[in-house]
């Protein structure tokens, strides 16, 4: 029976649909042209042009020999593997189209999605640490991400260190030392480094590359760890406020890219679910584990963002274009203390990171409203285009006040130091008129 699959043997290959395409005339054709229609062959859907939702839990064999050989396969009894699908907790055709669509934005060998961005992060992180272990983190992460690492991981014995987003390559390398240190201490290793990036919800930016070189000197691909193993430690970076349009960190030096696809990839507000991307070797004990623990994205959500893809370029280019003439207008008001906005940055460290990493500023920002929770309560409360609401990277504008909502669970003390204030309120542009917004900004600063 499925159930009976351990997640230590290696997870089953994928099905192997017909070869797609992605060149023609010797021309690599963009993310934006196989969003229509790659990793999907109308003749297996009786030529439907677009793939149907395959709402099953199970799937037939063609014969009980059929059957015996996928499982001997699986199992390891046969050289091999198996292809082919047995059942929806492991992936099923909606998932597999979804995440060849995932894997190409970002040029990765494999991608794996998720129930939602929290399960992929979770999942991701209980593949690669074990007990005793050390994650290193950058700061700020999403609240929900710093509480899994602080106050779940933490009952294994698994501890953790965090730098600053901006921080230099010299401090890295110091925490690096320190984790280390940390991890023989325990007897576990250093298993993980996590970075966000940019960083929720102050736009902070981490510098992958420097990360990456501070990862090689720390731990070279040579070492071994206790027990004769080779010790890795993978780079993860959440992409969520500029993947996969305006930053691609595999080409600066992350291993896996993750996402909450709820927000810029769905960009409806109308789902919740979450991925992640990387080389091959990354992705099978995250595949594993998911076999095991299920947390797959269901049939229908998979098929939501198959449509959602082929408008993500679109919808983000304008939401950009929108964010850049509303900060310029933010920026010059009187009652605007100041923008976490990528497009007007004024720290020479955090412009030398984006300059290198980013395609774009993306459209989500922070406002500095002068005065305090009242003042930013004032402003939300008279919004009328923009909604009061959680979330981010939909068709529609969204405000939020992190220190007394998404971010109300961190302690003060850390909120002070990660620049989480009581005068930031949070803006995710959508896609309306960019001269609308401006005048819904405008008359609701007039209530402050």
């Amino acid at each position: 029976m499925p159930d009976a699959v351990d997640a230590v043997d290696p997870p089953p290959p994928r099905r192997k649909p017909k070869p797609a395409r992605r060149e023609i005339g010797g021309r690599p054709m963009k993310p934006s042209t196989l969003m229509m229609g790659y990793g999907y062959d109308p003749a297996l859907s009786e030529g439907s042009l677009k793939a149907p939702i395959f709402l099953t839990s199970t799937f037939a064999f063609e014969n009980a020999a059929a059957g015996k050989r996928h499982f001997e396969g699986i199992t390891g009894l046969r050289e091999g593997g198996a292809e082919g699908l047995v059942y929806s907790r492991f992936n099923g055709p909606n998932q597999e189209i979804l995440e060849d669509r995932l894997a190409v934005w970002d040029g990765a060998e494999d991608a794996l999605t998720f129930s939602s961005g929290m399960t992929a992060i979770c999942i991701l992180m209980m593949a690669y640490c074990g007990q005793n272990d050390v994650i290193v983190h950058s700061g700020p992460l999403y609240a929900a991400t710093e509480g899994f690492v602080a106050k779940v991981l933490s009952r294994f014995g698994i501890t953790y260190l965090d730098f600053p987003a901006g921080a230099t390559r010299a401090e890295l390398d110091a925490v690096l030392a320190k984790a280390r240190a940390q991890a023989e201490a325990q007897g576990g290793k250093v298993a993980m480094i996590y970075l966000e990036s940019p960083g929720n919800p102050t736009n902070a930016l981490v510098d992958i590359e420097a990360v990456s070189d501070a990862r090689d000197a720390a731990f070279p691909p040579a070492q071994v760890a206790a027990g004769g193993s080779t010790q890795e430690c993978p780079i993860a970076i959440d992409n969520t406020f500029l993947g996969p349009l305006w930053q691609r960190p595999l080409e600066h030096g992350a291993d896996i890219v993750a996402y909450s696809l709820t927000k810029y990839v769905g960009g409806h507000s109308d789902l919740v679910a979450g991925s992640i991307a990387g080389a091959k070797r990354w992705m099978d004990p995250v595949r594993a584990l998911r076999n095991t623990m299920g947390g797959i994205v269901d049939p229908n959500t998979a098929w939501m963002l198959l449509r959602s893809l082929e408008t993500v370029e679109l919808r983000m280019q304008r939401a950009g274009e929108n964010a850049a003439k509303v900060c310029a207008f933010l920026q010059g008001h009187p009652k605007v203390e100041g923008l976490g906005y990528l497009g007007l940055i004024s720290d020479p460290r955090q412009q030398d990171i984006h300059d290198r990493h980013c395609l774009g500023a993306g459209s989500t920002f922070s406002l500095f409203i002068k005065g305090g929770e009242a003042e930013c309560f004032a402003f939300l409360d008279n919004l009328t285009i923009a909604k009061l609401a959680v979330s981010l990277g939909g068709t529609e504008t969204l405000a939020s006040h992190p220190a007394s909502m998404t971010h109300l669970s961190v302690p003060q003390a850390r909120k002070d130091m990660l620049g989480i204030t009581d005068n930031l309120v949070r803006i995710s542009v959508g896609i309306e008129d960019a001269d609308d917004l401006i005048a819904d900004f405008a008359q609701a600063l007039e209530h402050v």
